[in-house]
């Protein structure tokens, strides 16, 4: 695009946000990175990015469960870039447990993690973009906002709601140059991903293996895992003005997994 943008990419420092950040910086993008991880590493990412692409890329360790921190990161985004015109609200973490089973705690942080969160970051960057007559916002759902697995109670009720979020949104901004949309994988190679294997060999009495080729990649019929660089082009995609009449959507990018 002729105009540098400025991004926020929260959960961005490995898996689908990663691939995301990336995929801006090398447009051009000024981003702020956010996530978990080792400060060592962290910087490592966050300085390959500004280097090799010569945009200006920030990190900030906001904890997607507080709302004060939330609002903190919006704003030093602002400080650093001058305004932020694409939010991706990516930041998700995982259990996998039969119900009667499911601690609640785990509910808990998966609702503000996964839903609330998107909510407060939104809600702070939300008024800039509808003054200067252009936003971009993407959800990060999940072929789970659409449809439904066993023992993900918590993860597939917060990404049902984000895909409502995201149309309530999409209609708020659409007279006001802003768009939303969510964008649904399916299984992507992630640490998130990998993490929720044995969990859901342990759930379903089986082997993990059994759990990649019978669970995982048997629900998309590609039998291919999603990548984070095509989600990557997707997102890229949605901030374009070609994509100005794009809003309220959920974008399968799941191998034919809904299409079922």
């Amino acid at each position: 695009m002729s105009t540098r943008l400025n991004a926020i990419v929260t959960g961005s420092t490995s898996g689908i946000g990663l691939g995301i950040a990336t995929a801006f910086a090398a447009d051009g993008f000024n981003v702020m990175l956010n996530g978990f991880g080792g400060a060592k590493e962290i910087e490592a990412i966050r300085a390959k990015l500004e280097d090799k692409y010569g945009v200006k890329v920030r990190y900030n360790a906001a904890d997607m469960t507080k709302p004060e921190e939330i609002r903190a990161l919006a704003n030093e985004t602002e400080r650093a870039f001058g305004q932020v015109d694409v939010l991706v609200n990516n930041a998700g973490i995982q259990h996998v447990s039969p119900v009667e089973d499911f601690p609640e705690a785990k509910w808990d942080a998966i609702i503000a993690i996964n839903l609330s969160s998107a909510f407060h970051a939104t809600k702070a960057v939300f008024a800039g973009m509808k003054k200067r007559k252009f936003g971009r916002i993407i959800n990060i759902a999940s072929a789970h906002g659409l449809v439904a697995s066993p023992f993900k109670c918590a993860y597939v009720a917060a990404k049902h709601g984000i895909v409502g979020f995201t149309k309530t949104i999409a209609l708020e901004g659409a007279e006001h140059g802003v768009t939303c949309n969510a964008i649904c994988p399916g299984y992507v190679k992630t640490p998130l991903v990998d993490a929720q294997i044995p969990d859901t060999a342990k759930a379903r009495g089986t082997t993990e293996e059994e759990v990649i080729q019978k669970v995982i990649l048997e629900a998309q019929p590609t039998k291919q895992f999603v990548t984070v660089e095509q989600i990557g082009a997707l997102a890229l995609y949605l901030t374009t003005r070609n994509a100005a009449q794009i809003t309220g959507a959920a974008l399968q990018i799941d191998g034919g997994w809904v299409a079922k």
